[in-house]
């Protein structure tokens, strides 16, 4: 079960052009497509049950870590997206101050407002870039030991109820499940009592 699939709700998006879900997992169906997870904790006596891993990032149902360790990179990275959102801010500013005055202004001012405007986008490119390098990095950082747990937990999970087989519903496509079979709830319960949201993040190095 891929982590950075989920992030996509809470992945900090810089400068509108940051974090894409993983290409090497199939996209989630449409939010009307997707069956809620119910409040149950029931276990299924059948031997093949189904998962709703979207729910893992509900804010208060969802699983406590995944949540805490989302706000803590949106945290860290707080500054970056303001000092990109100003940058941004100036250069439609330049742009539009260059629109208005373009049939009146001489045409050297009109050049200076120019070449600072592409020397503007330019920084705000190699922000971005360099942005996205460091959200990537850090992303890889604090989920991917999650991402490990969870999938031992879901083995585990499996192991200890004689569930054979865990469908990933957000991912597989099913014309027909059975309720009965759910175990996001009973999961995710089970997750967060023995994995609190305490486990803080290492600072980005």
């Amino acid at each position: 079960m891929k982590i950075d699939r989920l992030l996509a709700a809470f992945a900090f998006v810089l400068a509108a052009t940051f974090v894409s879900a993983s290409a090497q997992t199939k996209p989630a169906a449409t939010p009307a497509q997707q069956p809620a997870a119910p409040q149950s904790g029931t276990i299924p006596d059948s031997k093949i049950a189904w998962i709703y891993s979207e729910a893992f990032q509900d804010a208060k149902t969802g699983i406590a870590r995944l949540n805490a360790l989302a706000n803590t990179l949106n945290r860290e990275f707080q500054p970056l997206q303001t000092e990109l959102n100003q940058l941004q801010t100036r250069a439609h500013k330049l742009n539009d101050d260059t629109e208005k005055t373009k049939n009146v202004a001489d045409p050297k001012t009109l050049q200076q407002k120019a070449d600072q405007l592409q020397q503007l986008q330019i920084e705000i490119k190699r922000k971005q870039e360099d942005a996205q390098a460091k959200l990537e990095k850090r992303q890889s950082d604090i989920f991917g030991p999650l991402e490990q747990d969870i999938d031992a937990a879901l083995k585990a999970y499996a192991k200890a109820h004689g569930i054979s087989v865990i469908i990933d519903r957000s991912r597989v496509p099913l014309v027909y499940a059975a309720d009965s079979i759910d175990i996001t709830r009973a999961f995710i319960n089970e997750f967060n009592s023995k994995n609190p949201a305490t486990a803080s993040a290492a600072a980005p190095q």
